[in-house]
Formats: C-alpha cells, structure tokens, sequence
C-alpha cells in the first residue's frame, strides 16, 4: 500500500483575517516584491506563508514575525512533520519561509537592525517516508490503457494522454495547446543512430511541432518551446476535434458549460487521473506520471540516450532528467524520441 502524501488544510478568507495585521502586511510586501516568480510560483509561496502565519495565530499567540525565534520555527516543521506532509512538501515551506526572512533582512535593515533569520540550513527536516511511489507506467501499461480509452470512446482523455505522455509536457503546457496544430505538417528527419549492436544506422524520425508554448522556467513567464510529438497523438487529437464538431473555442483540450467550451483549468487532468486513468491501470496515475515515465521509457525500453530524453523534456542537464524530471526549457530538437 502507498504512502500518500498529504496536503496542509486551506486557510480560508476567514482565517486569514485573524492573522495580525503586521504579519499579513510583512507577507503581502514579500509576494509583491517577488516580480520575477512565475503564477504558479508565486500561489506556492502565498499558500506557504499563509500556513505558516496561521500557525503563527494558533501557536505563538499571533507573534510579530521579527520577534520569533528559531526554536519556535523548528515546533513548526515539527507540527508539519506530525501531520504527516511529504519530506519535499515540508522542505518547500521551509525555503519559503528562509526566503521570506532574507527579504526581511535585507529591505528592512533600518526598521529591523537586530533580525536574523529564524530559519538556518542546520534545521534539517524529518525523513518522513510519506511519499508516492514513484512507478513510471511501462509501455504495455501506456499500451493497455490507451486501448481501453478507444474502447470506451473516451476521446478528449484520449487525445491528451497521446499528447502528455508524446511531449513528456506538464499540465500548464497541455492545455495551451490549440485546434490549429491539426493542420502543421509532418516534420521528417534522417538521422543517425546506435544499434543495439553498436553499429551505426540511419533511420528515419517523423514528429510535429506545435505552436509557440510557455512553459517552465526561470523567469515569470517562464520559456517559450514548441513541443515535439508523434503520428499517434496527432491523429488521437484529429479523432477529438472530429467527434467535438465546430466551436468558437480555439483550445484543444476543454470543459464545457451552459456557455459552450471553455479551455480547461490544470485541476480537470488531475480530476481524469483520479476518476478515469487511476481505475483503469489499476494504481495511481496523475499527470506527472507521464512525463516521468515517457523519459523513463526513452531510455529503459527503448535503448535511446539519456541525451535524447533530456531534449524531449527541455532539461539544461542529464543529472536533471535522471534524477527530478523537472523542466529547464531549451529549443533543441528530440527527433530520436520519433523513429
């Protein structure tokens, strides 16, 4: 049986507004000054500090940030820890808060000239073991699971799940993708490759790009890519556009309303690992899951360098996509990823 990884409660309007008022101040400079996160980014750290503040509220009597000690911050990973958060879940709230703090320290030196930071790297945080398993699909179950989708005429989940798992993308990518990448032609490569045998052979890579994405990165609005993805997954999303008929909405993947489609929100694909994919392979199955296992599968089953992995999923290095699966975008083709 896995271990799941639990999330903290949400704090509400409601609580927040119990939260003194120096300390929603503090938080709210903090967020503002942080121009160079991306959305995505900048929710996380709004959620953490939130957290972190109404703990604050029920636990040290709603002291002034500056005033707490180190001792009081180390209860705090401890009351995580005992709330059975993942180690990477309680580490990201630990940084968020040592951030939070530099800035203190570094824009409020005149109001605050004896603050230090409450938070230091010898706070280390529990090896909870409350984690996922991380089991990448194998190609059969990748196999088994699109065929059981055919079967029952799932086309949309269908479609994305050729595209996510094609692309190695993540869900913010995915549902940028438009209606009109059904009309791009082919791109077809000769290109050289390693046998198993070790000899050199030229084959043949046929892929598509789509339009211009943004996706993962440094700055607030990330980088721009265009993702490479196969015959397969442009003839699933073909099949989706078909069985969909005309609309207005320029988006491939979508929900709809009273008002017609509408592009998705991130939280649908969770929702269709969760009541669809999940039941079907048998074990839990969320988007990442198809990132982490078309790069796993390049490699394992297909023989192909971790080289060319990397390029498929915009990695800046191999130890990247070895290790994390975490986008670092660049432009560099992966036409190995399509023989």
């Amino acid at each position: 049986m896995e271990k799941n990884a639990q999330r903290s409660d949400e704090i509400t309007d409601e609580m927040w507004a119990e939260v003194s008022s120096f300390n929603k101040k503090m938080a709210n400079d903090y967020l503002e000054a942080q121009t160079h996160l991306s959305d995505q980014s900048l929710k996380q750290y709004k959620s953490c500090l939130k957290i972190f503040f109404w703990w604050v509220k029920e636990y040290l009597d709603n002291k002034d940030c500056v005033d707490i000690k180190k001792k009081e911050f180390i209860k705090y990973l401890n009351w995580l820890t005992n709330r059975g958060l993942s180690e990477s879940a309680i580490k990201v709230k630990k940084s968020c808060i040592s951030a939070f703090c530099n800035y203190i320290v570094n824009y409020y030196e005149d109001e605050y000239p004896t603050f230090r930071s409450f938070v230091t790297s010898e706070m280390k945080v529990i090896q909870t073991g409350n984690v996922y398993e991380k089991k990448p699909l194998t190609s059969k179950e990748y196999d088994d699971l699109c065929l059981k989708l055919e079967e029952q005429e799932q086309w949309q989940i269908l479609a994305w799940l050729k595209f996510s798992y094609s692309t190695g993308c993540r869900r913010a990518e995915s549902r940028q993708l438009l209606k009109e990448v059904i009309n791009y032609d082919p791109i077809i490569k000769t290109i050289s490759i390693i046998d198993k045998e070790g000899n050199k052979i030229n084959v043949e890579s046929k892929f598509y790009k789509t339009h211009k994405i943004r996706c993962k990165g440094r700055s607030k609005v990330g980088k721009v890519r265009q993702l490479q993805f196969s015959q397969d997954a442009m003839d699933a999303i073909k099949k989706w556009l078909e069985v969909r008929g005309d609309d207005d909405c320029p988006y491939v993947f979508v929900s709809s309303d009273k008002n017609g489609y509408h592009q998705v929100s991130e939280t649908t694909f969770n929702l269709w690992c969760t009541t669809m994919l999940s039941k079907l392979v048998g074990r839990r199955v969320h988007p990442h899951l198809l990132r982490e296992s078309r790069a796993t599968n390049i490699v394992v089953e297909e023989g192909r360098s971790i080289e060319t992995a990397q390029k498929l999923l915009g990695h800046e290095s191999s130890e990247t996509t070895t290790k994390h699966y975490v986008i670092r975008e660049d432009i560099e083709d992966a036409d190995e990823a399509f023989i």
